[in-house]
């Protein structure tokens, strides 16, 4: 089903300094990354007890773990006595607890206090209540989602429902199993530039006949300029002489077999707000997810995944995994040069977007609802 357009030939952008002013990037930390449900780390990554890993979300740092039980918990990364920082480390195994490395209180992978200096001295401490703080978690897509509000969103409705609005059906994406995938290639990258940047590129594909070769090639609709997500549940189709999603066309690996026919030979691409990108193919799913570290500097881990078999047998991945690869440092070469010029004072109003660009404007609409009341430190 396609959306119908009925807008200007041209539409206002975002003004310069949003992509720029540490004000409202203090304010996205607040009232987005850390009251939204945020992709955080692959369950899969947790593999065996006491397996951690820390990932900064808005201004804070959590902790998420496997238990010996088998679960998955989430704390703020910080120690209920002084607020130490308790894990360093981006990733880990911790042994048999996690012990604070300035006075030793210690923690079982449930987050009870078990341990500290003195502590049979100090019969009043409820060792639950002075356990790490918990955040609201949940898997999905193979994937651990955290989020530190203290009443969550809905969870159907934010992320589940972001599918559904771009696929038309959410057992559309059901077929690709994705939870079940391995993981055949993760690349991460240092963007130096704004969030929204990283966003707003990957929406649209006025672009993409301009610095994606490769892309276009296998995807020629894409060089008339209309992103995927341009329709309601459209998938681009590949090029009838390409035979997979690879940086030369050539054969790709193992189809999904959950896939249905009319989504093969075809490419979707699904924007969940705030910072997850997920892009479809037959044989594979790539999954970006972006740590926004300041107004100026964006993490995205990127990650390239295929049925296990395809991992387990050592497949060669180079040809599947080098298209987006390339297409990933094309875009994030372009947010880099945009990103100066947004504090420049001919951009302080901002810019314009063309028709196809539309969807574009919904979402800074969007970004308007959360921090449109932040004026500018100047």
């Amino acid at each position: 089903m396609s959306v119908e357009v009925n807008t200007p030939s041209l539409l206002p952008t975002l003004p310069g300094y949003t992509y720029v002013d540490e004000g409202v990037f203090r304010a996205e930390q607040e009232r987005i990354f850390e009251q939204m449900w945020f992709c955080a780390v692959r369950s899969a990554d947790l593999d065996k007890p006491g397996a951690y890993k820390t990932v900064q979300i808005g201004r804070e740092s959590v902790l998420i773990s496997r238990t010996r039980k088998g679960g998955i918990r989430a704390f703020y990364n910080i120690c209920r006595h002084r607020g130490v920082k308790l894990c360093m480390e981006e990733s880990g195994q911790a042994a048999r607890s996690f012990q604070c490395p300035y006075h030793a209180w210690t923690y079982d992978f449930e987050g009870k206090l078990i341990a500290a200096p003195n502590l049979t001295k100090m019969p009043d401490i409820d060792r639950d209540e002075y356990g790490l703080v918990k955040v609201h978690l949940r898997e999905y897509l193979g994937y651990v989602w955290v989020c530190l509000a203290a009443e969550p969103p809905s969870f159907e409705e934010e992320v589940m429902g972001a599918i559904e609005e771009r696929l038309g059906d959410l057992r559309a994406i059901e077929g690709y199993d994705v939870e079940h995938l391995s993981v055949g290639r993760r690349i991460r990258y240092d963007v130096k530039a704004n969030w929204k940047l990283i966003i707003e590129n990957f929406m649209e594909c006025y672009h993409c006949a301009t610095i994606h070769p490769e892309l276009t090639e296998v995807l020629p609709e894409f060089a008339d300029g209309l992103a995927a997500q341009f329709f309601v549940g459209h998938g681009a189709e590949f090029g009838g002489d390409v035979k997979g999603f690879t940086v030369d066309g050539s054969e790709g690996l193992d189809r999904i077999p959950g896939i249905e026919e009319d989504q093969d030979r075809r490419y979707y691409a699904i924007t969940i707000k705030p910072t997850v990108f997920v892009n479809l193919v037959p044989d594979h799913v790539i999954i970006h997810r972006m740590f926004p570290m300041a107004a100026d500097r964006t993490i995205v881990e990127c990650d390239w995944l295929y049925l296990p078999s395809v991992v387990e047998s050592g497949k060669d991945l180079t040809a599947s995994v080098e298209l987006f690869h390339r297409v990933n440092q094309q875009d994030f070469d372009a947010c880099e040069r945009c990103q100066p010029a947004m504090n420049s004072k001919v951009y302080a109003k901002g810019g314009v977007l063309v028709p196809s660009e539309h969807h574009i404007r919904a979402f800074h609409d969007w970004v308007e609802s959360k921090v449109g009341d932040v004026a500018p430190n100047r």
